[in-house]
């Protein structure tokens, strides 16, 4: 289980530091793709082949499950973090989510997202994201 949420920056060589917090789950190595809203996912192995077993009974017939297990699978790459807990994000994935500078590495369950900075303040910020709202929504779906 993920979560929590840390602020870093991303190195000249496209390098990120995986929080210690989250190296133990995700492993040494990992997969990390393209993820919703314009930020990284990252699953460890185990995770990753949940999940490729829950899309894979998909109907392929279904234009939007192969749109989306496209986009998915398309992105996706195996990472390995180095000594100091670093990762290389690839060029592909860095432009995909913006990354260029400063970065938050968030925990939510199952995944680690990787987000640009200002993407993050915006998603968070009260106009985007109102307590009242999600929690709204949240008992309409029975939570």
């Amino acid at each position: 289980m993920f979560y929590g949420e840390y602020q870093h920056s991303i190195d000249q060589k496209g390098r990120i530091i995986i929080p210690a917090k989250f190296r133990e789950g995700l492993g040494d190595k990992f997969i990390l793709t393209k993820g919703l809203e314009e930020c990284l996912f990252a699953y460890s192995k185990e995770e990753w082949k949940n999940l490729e077993a829950k899309l894979k009974v998909l109907p392929f017939t279904d234009k939007d499950v192969r749109r989306f297990t496209r986009f998915f699978f398309s992105g996706a790459t195996e990472c390995e973090m180095d000594k100091q807990g670093r990762i290389l994000v690839p060029q592909n994935l860095r432009a995909y989510a913006g990354l260029e500078k400063d970065v938050y590495v968030i925990g939510v369950q199952s995944r680690v997202e990787i987000w640009d900075k200002a993407r993050w303040d915006q998603y968070i910020s009260p106009e985007e994201t109102s307590p009242d709202k999600i929690a709204e929504k949240m008992a309409m779906l029975g939570i």
